[in-house]
């Protein structure tokens, strides 16, 4: 009989993965209840039992006035239980066995927080989704789980465990589809570079059903950690876009230069410029005009996938807003705010220096003086003197010439007459004699 029982308790350990030392003490824990059931049992007793022969013995010891055990101990072994003390044993070797099972299961899974298992979905409503893992069940809540994913029933799924926790019912595993460790976890299962340490992923920033960013950096200057992760013809990451359900993933190398690794972050979108501001964490980065939107995303996303992913705050501008604000920040303002005149109820200018307020009329007034003044002083500015190669310069420059040229014309007639052509000369000297004839003729008559 005690082979037999030596023989029972070695199986029953084999069949549900309990030490036979746990299942000793859940069989003297029995016995000892069993024989408490018992009338005229000692209140203090315990049981030990043999190991190699299987039998057991019950040593009691008396009690004081205070309760506290006093004199030798000694055997008070019942000769038969009874069917009562034997019902209660056999229901408390069922407990100790559950115990002892629940308390298994929860060190299997108490250090494994951060990784991956794969489960069949058992049970979905709009609460959770229960994931047979084998010997336990996965709880996927449904904060958990990725917007608009309805797996069908019986599918295998690959998920990651964020908590384990103790329960009445045994250990709760509660495991995310949600958690950016999944696409890390799934990385290491498919690059092997990752599983080895050659290729690191320094962060990852991800919108569930959406976009994905991881970072890569290498610890082999002779390995290309995006090309160690996209494998050959994307093979690699397109098993992990599988097992996401078409999620879209952007690997960009991680850089310990800032400028560099914004710039990257943002792809697929082309950065000019960054400006990284230490004090308050954030980076005004400058794109071209045409690249603007899609370096901001639909909806922002690309912008807030490479902020998370960088951890630092990025403002994204165009060429042209980025030098509209640099204008206008050469152009002094007056401090102050419009406020409400309790008294008229208009709203008036109220500067910052405490002086008088002003009101909506007044400031228009001011501000259409202004322009005008300044288009009065524009009018106003002298003229630039012409330079020697234009046309006016030129004729003014040439009328003193002229002039002096003239001048001497009308002094000189000597020269003037020297400087005509030999047919004027001639025809001046016919003149000169027809006037001689003519005076002749006058004096004879």
């Amino acid at each position: 009989m005690n082979t037999e029982m030596l023989e029972a308790l070695q199986a029953l350990a084999v069949e549900r993965g309990i030490p036979v030392d746990s299942l000793f003490a859940a069989l003297a824990d029995a016995l000892e209840t069993a024989y408490k059931k018992m009338p005229d049992a000692h209140e203090y007793a315990w049981v030990t039992i043999d190991p190699d022969t299987m039998e057991f013995r019950v040593i009691a010891q008396e009690l004081d006035e205070d309760g506290e055990p006093v004199g030798e101990e000694f055997d008070a072994t019942p000769d038969n239980l009874g069917r009562i003390a034997a019902q209660a044993a056999r229901q408390v070797m069922s407990q100790r066995i559950r115990e002892a099972e629940r308390e298994l299961k929860y060190e299997e899974y108490a250090g494994r927080e951060g990784d991956i298992v794969t489960g069949m979905i058992q049970q979905t409503d709009a609460r959770y989704t229960l994931l047979d893992l084998g010997r336990v069940e996965g709880l996927l809540p449904q904060s958990e789980q990725v917007p608009y994913e309805r797996p069908d029933s019986s599918v295998r799924l690959k998920a990651y465990i964020v908590e384990v926790r103790r329960s009445p019912k045994g250990p709760q595993i509660v495991v995310s589809r949600t958690h950016p460790g999944l696409v890390k976890r799934l990385f290491e299962l498919e690059v092997p570079e990752i599983a080895d340490g050659v290729v690191e992923i320094k962060a990852c920033a991800r919108e569930p059903g959406h976009r994905t960013k991881i970072a890569v950096w290498s610890n082999d200057p002779n390995v290309d950690p995006v090309g160690a992760c996209v494998g050959a013809r994307g093979a690699r990451v397109r098993q992990v876009v599988n097992e996401l359900r078409g999620e879209k993933i952007d690997i960009v190398p991680f850089s310990e230069d800032l400028h560099d690794y914004v710039m990257k972050a943002l792809s697929p979108a082309k950065v000019k410029e960054v400006r990284p501001d230490e004090a308050t964490g954030e980076c005004i980065v400058i794109v071209p005009d045409y690249q603007l939107s899609l370096a901001i995303g639909k909806e922002g996303q690309n912008a807030r996938l490479a902020s998370r992913l960088t951890g630092w705050g990025i403002n994204i501008k165009s060429e042209t807003q980025f030098a509209e604000e640099q204008a206008m920040g050469d152009v002094e303002w007056a401090e102050g705010e419009w406020v409400v005149d309790p008294e008229s109820g208009e709203q008036v200018w109220q500067p910052a220096d405490g002086g008088e307020a002003i009101s909506a009329e007044a400031w228009n007034e001011a501000v259409s003086d202004d322009s005008e003044t300044d288009s009065d002083a524009k009018s106003d500015d002298p003229a630039p003197e012409p330079k020697a190669d234009e046309p006016e310069s030129s004729a003014d420059e040439s009328e003193p010439a002229a002039e002096s040229e003239a001048e001497a014309t009308a002094d000189d007639p000597e020269s003037s007459a020297d400087e005509s052509d030999p047919a004027a000369e001639s025809k001046a000297e016919a003149t000169a004699e027809e006037a001689v004839a003519d005076d002749s003729k006058t004096d004879e008559g």
